[in-house]
């Protein structure tokens, strides 16, 4: 599987995964205090071929993704689910514990962020299906990002996400829908 845009890492244990599972570039930033060159270089790399941003689906994952994102418009976003990326020792979590179908998998279910002025699912829509607050909360954001191809989050991250790649009501309605059938079994 090749590659044509450069893909955003945390550092080069991360670089190694990615290069084992398909050929492609890589550009690190070498943790989450990212430095104004290294930004700039991304910045680039969106105008020659393109940014897809990788990171490990954790706190620190989170605020590099936004950081370049913010920074870098129009970035795709390939999400690792939570446990396909924790160490064999279960000391670990991050893009360079997944295995390698883990890591085709994400890169094949890449999401384009879309700017996009009017809103595609209301705040309340999330509140009403509980979603933010609530006891299964945080179990059905889960699910919902699995689904959906976005990775976890919270409600406020939820809400923008679902904006920035376009996901639409029809497209809610149905995830959430199967959400709940799973829930029932």
């Amino acid at each position: 599987m090749k590659i044509k845009e450069i893909i955003v890492v945390e550092g080069k244990s991360d670089t190694i995964a990615i290069q084992h599972a398909v050929d492609a570039d890589t550009l690190e930033t070498n943790g989450s205090e990212i430095s104004e060159e290294t930004l700039k270089r991304i910045e680039v790399a969106q105008k020659k071929r393109g940014v897809i941003i990788f990171t490990d689906p954790d706190y620190p994952g989170e605020r590099i993704r936004k950081i370049v994102s913010a920074r870098v418009p129009g970035c795709k976003h390939a999400f690792l689910p939570k446990q396909e990326a924790i160490a064999r020792s279960g000391k670990g979590l991050g893009v360079e514990h997944a295995s390698k179908l883990a890591i085709q998998q994400a890169l094949s279910k890449v999401k384009e962020e879309m700017e996009r002025d009017a809103e595609l699912i209301p705040w309340q829509d999330l509140v009403d299906a509980g979603l933010i607050g609530g006891p299964k909360a945080k179990q059905r954001r889960e699910k919902i990002g699995q689904k959906l191809n976005i990775g976890y989050m919270n409600g406020k991250q939820l809400y923008k996400r679902l904006r920035m790649f376009q996901i639409t009501q029809e497209e809610f309605i149905d995830v959430m829908r199967s959400v709940l059938q799973e829930e029932k079994k």
